[in-house]
């Protein structure tokens, strides 16, 4: 079984700063189901900071996927505000909040989300080419992300070729070719056995902790816990802190 990192093997870096990259404020969500309402979230305020792995827990259903849905701006709340290095995401519109996702926000889904008729590199390189870089230029970046999670050989591959811990990879690099300043990851490992998780969880720690990046990730894996700076519990909608 593959080790995860502990706080002793991790890969070394400055503390995190105190800077908030994230601020939430009375943020609410909630759902029609049939005739009756749903409330998700409740009231969050919260803030994270630059270069912060936080660790979301929570049942299935709790509101762990809309949280990170909301503060990437794919989902907008009843009520609230969402400031993301000082923009308010909140107020912006569809596009504008799709653009701003496109160039500062990285997204790791757990069904991997690659798209099936791309190569392995042209599946990394989409988010820069939407964002007008020249092929030339996305190629070179692609390639060394490539090299980074072991897969430059695989780089003329079609996803259905790969492995499903190879399929994150991809999809990790994927979310890491624009340099995002903050990285989502909705249960990364849950569709993964437990040696090939431990394998991708380890990349991706490696991958945002040498970079600085604001990590929030969701998930039913309690030995991430550990490894996170903060854990929070998504219950009754609302956020509570556990202690270390």
């Amino acid at each position: 079984m593959t080790q995860l990192l502990t706080p002793a093997t991790a890969v070394s870096q400055p503390p995190f700063s105190t800077a908030p990259i994230v601020q939430i404020g009375g943020l609410r969500k909630s759902f029609r189901e049939g005739a009756q309402t749903r409330d998700v979230l409740r009231d969050l305020t919260i803030t994270f900071a630059q270069g912060e792995f936080i660790a979301l827990f929570g049942q299935s259903g709790s509101g762990k996927s809309t949280l990170l849905n909301l503060i990437s701006g794919i989902e907008q709340p009843d009520a609230g505000q969402i400031h993301i290095n000082g923009v308010e995401l909140t107020a912006l519109r569809e596009r504008e909040r799709t653009l701003f996702r496109r160039d500062h926000i990285g997204f790791i889904f757990q069904f991997f989300n690659l798209i099936p008729t791309l190569t392995v590199l042209e599946n990394v390189t989409l988010p820069q080419e939407l964002a007008g870089k020249s092929g030339k230029e996305t190629a070179v970046t692609g390639l060394r992300l490539l090299e980074r999670v072991g897969l430059a050989d695989r780089r003329d591959t079609f996803p259905d070729k790969l492995s499903g811990g190879e399929q994150q990879r991809v999809a990790i690099a994927r979310a890491l070719v624009h340099d995002p300043m903050l990285l989502l990851a909705d249960e990364p490992t849950g569709n993964l056995d437990e040696e090939t998780g431990d394998l991708v969880l380890n990349l991706l720690l490696e991958l945002t902790r040498t970079a600085g990046k604001t990590l929030i990730m969701a998930t039913h894996n309690p030995t991430i816990a550990h490894l996170a700076d903060r854990v929070l519990r998504v219950q009754d909608g609302r956020l509570q802190e556990r202690e270390q």
